[in-house]
Parts: structure tokens; C-alpha cells; sequence
């Protein structure tokens, strides 16, 4: 009878010690672990960066758009110098890049 009991205990034991290194190992490096989630939160906080800058460029094309429809002759006058590189006689253009 003891030597049945001590069994039980010992399997128990052994048991008890396997789940404890399987929960552990998986907390720490599995799929759902902490390595893997810094480095979803890392992807993440870029892809909200990448959304942050998306977002501005979208509101100034907008902006520019708005003002081309609304026939702004500021705004066009400033567009066809640019691209087309016009000017009169007695301006001197300067390019700066």
C-alpha cells in the first residue's frame, strides 16, 4: 500500500513540475507570448506612425484640390511656375533642392 501511494504522490508531482515548465515555456516564447507580443505592439505603434503621415498627406492633397477646383489664381499661378518652369523676361528663377 505505501509503495502505491508513494507512487501516486511522485506522479503527481512529476505531473504538477511538466505543466509548470509547458505553461512557462508558452508564456514566454509562444505564439501568444511576451516576445511575440512586443513585437505585434512594435508593428503596430509603426503602422500607426505610417497611418499618422498617410493621413496628413491625404488632408494637404485635399487642401490643394480645393483649391484648384476653386479656380485659386495664387495657388494655379504658382503650380504652372513650378512644373512648367515659367517666368517672364526680367525674373530671374532659382531653383533650390
Amino acid at each position: 500500500m505505501r509503495l502505491i501511494e508513494s507512487l501516486k504522490k511522485k506522479k503527481i508531482i512529476l505531473l504538477n513540475i511538466f505543466l509548470t515548465l509547458y505553461v512557462g515555456t508558452n508564456l514566454i516564447g509562444g505564439e501568444r507570448g511576451l516576445v511575440s507580443y512586443f513585437e505585434k505592439k512594435k508593428i503596430q505603434n509603426e503602422l500607426v506612425k505610417k497611418e499618422k503621415e498617410l493621413n496628413l498627406e491625404i488632408n494637404s492633397l485635399k487642401k490643394k484640390i480645393i483649391l484648384i477646383t476653386n479656380n485659386d489664381l495664387d495657388f494655379l499661378d504658382m503650380l504652372y511656375r513650378e512644373k512648367l518652369k515659367y517666368g517672364t523676361k526680367e525674373e530671374i528663377i532659382i531653383r533650390i533642392r
